[in-house]
């Protein structure tokens, strides 16, 4: 195992606003404090029971998919929560993702693409 699932990130206009709705239909609690993300304009959170936490990132001229049009596909990407980035970071290359983004060196997440293309981030713990 090379990490674990931190949460679901969705692509939307509104990230409060739809964090609201998954509230009423999941349950939970929105934008509860949580050292691994800021809250902001742009991002929101449910945490829902059970533990699972689906975070909300608002997207500029945000286009939502057109199921079952390839042409706008679904959008969402994963992140997993890493021990030790470096590592991680070798171990996803070996079973054959890609680097979307690095980073500066600062900061504690890194972008990549699995082999069908679909962004994910590894975040340090």
């Amino acid at each position: 195992m090379i990490a674990e699932l931190q949460c679901v990130v969705i692509d939307c206009p509104a990230p409060r606003a739809l964090a609201e709705f998954y509230r009423a239909v999941l349950g939970g609690e929105v934008d509860r404090p949580d050292r691994r993300w800021s809250l902001d304009a742009g991002w929101s959170t449910l945490h829902v029971p059970g533990g699972l936490v689906l975070c909300f990132q608002g997207v500029a001229d945000h286009h939502p998919p057109a199921w079952p049009d390839p042409e706008r596909p679904q959008q969402f990407h994963l992140d997993f929560g890493v021990a030790d980035l470096d590592a991680a970071h070798t171990e996803v290359l070996a079973q054959g993702a890609t680097v979307l983004d690095e980073g500066d060196g600062k900061r504690g997440w890194r972008v990549f693409a699995d082999p069908a293309g679909h962004p994910f981030c590894l975040v340090r713990h």
